[in-house]
């Protein structure tokens, strides 16, 4: 599975963007999306993430009501919608591509995920 996300650029507080994650390869093995990010001297963390056939969707309580992850199967595309954008939304996103079965409440495990994309930029300036 290649994974190419894309989307990321400055933006002002209050601001939005769309990121989005083409899926490639044999993206029939995958179950499960992710998107994670990592800000200057901090670890990666997760962000959100949905299933790719029922749509189930999980999200760090740091961008609920904020971030919206949606996907589109015939695309093999994941989104990530960003609204009310902080400053410290400011980080490298990364998307994910899992294969091995989990419950929907280990979505959040980095580890848990299989493929990843290079990473996409996201600057919000206050």
């Amino acid at each position: 599975v290649q994974l190419q996300a894309s989307g990321g650029g400055l933006v002002q507080a209050g601001g939005f963007l769309r990121l989005s994650c083409a899926a490639s390869g044999r993206t029939l093995n995958s179950n499960r999306m992710g998107w994670f990010r990592q800000a200057p001297g901090k670890e990666r963390e997760f962000v959100a993430a949905i299933r790719w056939w029922s749509g189930s969707t999980l999200y760090a309580d740091s961008v609920k009501g904020r971030f919206i992850i949606s996907r589109d199967n015939i695309k093999n595309t994941v989104y990530l919608q960003m609204n009310s954008l902080k400053p410290e939304d400011t980080a490298l996103y990364y998307c994910a591509a899992a294969i091995s079965p989990a419950p929907t409440s280990d979505d959040g495990y980095q580890d848990l995920y299989d493929y990843w994309g290079q990473g996409t930029l996201v600057t919000v300036s206050s």
